[in-house]
């Protein structure tokens, strides 16, 4: 097997889909209803073109930038995925070294099936914490004080899940919600017996609040001194609102099409959100980020720095830490041979005109 690594992200989403479960790998890897804007959140990446400009001097690449005055050698940060134990005994520690030594800033997860304080020891490493607004207020407000006590460096407040979206494999697959470790004392979850549908559907219809709104975003900022990053927006309107509201940053997320279907797909409503902020706040992207030459495309389109989810849990399901660390500097790899040979001696270098979108083509012809 180890002289014989997968050379890309799709082939380790082959393994992974081997090596799991059918409940496992639905669970990971599905989408809302239809899937259309799963499916589109890759596909949108294939309907930009690149723009290299050649005979630059490209012997030296630099890929380093920075995020909320933290320098990172890359813009590659692991997003917030949920129960890595599904995918590996080791869960998210694992995801966690792996990422600590690719010096990758990791987003740990609300629904992390390892408890921030063991994640937290584990390494050394940047991380931010993703957090649900919960029906009980005071349950975030604990997880908030223990990511912050742990050295958690920023809040990432999922804003785009009042309620559940409707993930019709894991209703069939009568998906259970693996335990949540870091709820224990906090919650009791005996209750959850159900005959239709996922147990994964009924325990968010218990716990998420369906009232969350802009006035608990100033609520979190009263309980925490950590810049909050936004995720979940995918509008001018809410990106305006987001930065009126203090967001320390802007996440154009779709929650990898598990909410909505039908939302747009986040490379293509990044430029938007982008130009409403208007260089008050980082803008991230997440979401159907399988190449170097994705990267490439968000940061031209005025991303900051990019997440990356189901890759990374593909890579821990198909090798553990090992594979999860492959996926992220296979990643790194292949936006420094792109940037290369797009003319971007630094991330500085990858502007607007290094893309041509699909509305480009369209106003190129009116």
């Amino acid at each position: 097997m180890e002289n014989n690594l997968p050379v890309n992200t799709r082939e380790y989403q082959e393994l992974a889909k081997k090596a799991l479960p059918k409940m496992h790998y639905d669970y990971i890897n599905g989408g809302a209803e239809d899937e259309h804007t799963l499916r589109d959140n890759i596909a949108a990446y294939g309907r930009i073109q690149l723009r290299p400009r050649v005979l630059v001097d490209v012997s030296n690449i630099n890929m380093s930038t920075s995020l909320l005055g933290y320098d990172m050698p890359s813009p590659i940060i692991v997003a917030p995925t949920g129960s890595h134990k599904l995918a590996n005994p080791e869960g998210e520690v694992a995801t966690a070294r792996a990422a600590a030594s690719c010096n990758s800033i990791m987003v740990l997860s609300f629904s992390s099936s390892c408890r921030i304080e063991e994640v937290a020891s584990s390494c050394n490493a940047i991380r931010f914490y993703q957090l649900y607004v919960f029906k009980k207020r005071d349950v975030s407000a604990t997880l908030v004080r223990r990511a912050e006590s742990h050295g958690f460096k920023a809040i990432v407040l999922t804003v785009d899940t009042p309620v559940l979206g409707r993930r019709e494999a894991d209703i069939r697959n009568k998906m259970v919600a693996p335990p949540n470790e870091n709820l224990e004392g906090l919650m009791s979850f005996d209750d959850l017996d159900t005959t239709d549908g996922s147990k994964l559907e009924k325990y968010a219809c218990d716990t998420l609040d369906p009232s969350l709104s802009w006035k608990d975003v100033e609520w979190l900022k009263s309980i925490t001194s950590l810049p909050i990053l936004l995720k979940g927006i995918v509008t001018a309107e809410d990106a305006r609102k987001a930065v009126e509201a203090g967001a320390a940053g802007v996440i154009v997320s779709n929650h990898g099409a598990r909410q909505l279907d039908y939302a747009p797909a986040t490379i293509s409503a990044l430029e938007e959100v982008v130009k409403a902020v208007a260089g008050a706040v980082p803008v991230l992207v997440d979401g159907g980020i399988r190449r170097g030459t994705d990267v490439i495309k968000a940061l031209a389109l005025g991303a900051q720095a990019v997440m990356v989810g189901r890759p990374v849990l593909f890579g821990l399901a198909a090798r553990g830490e090992a594979g999860a660390k492959h996926v992220i500097e296979m990643l790194n790899r292949e936006l420094e041979l792109a940037m290369a040979l797009c003319g971007c001696r630094s991330v500085g270098e990858i502007t607007r005109d290094r893309v041509r979108t699909e509305g480009d083509r369209i106003r190129a012809l009116l």
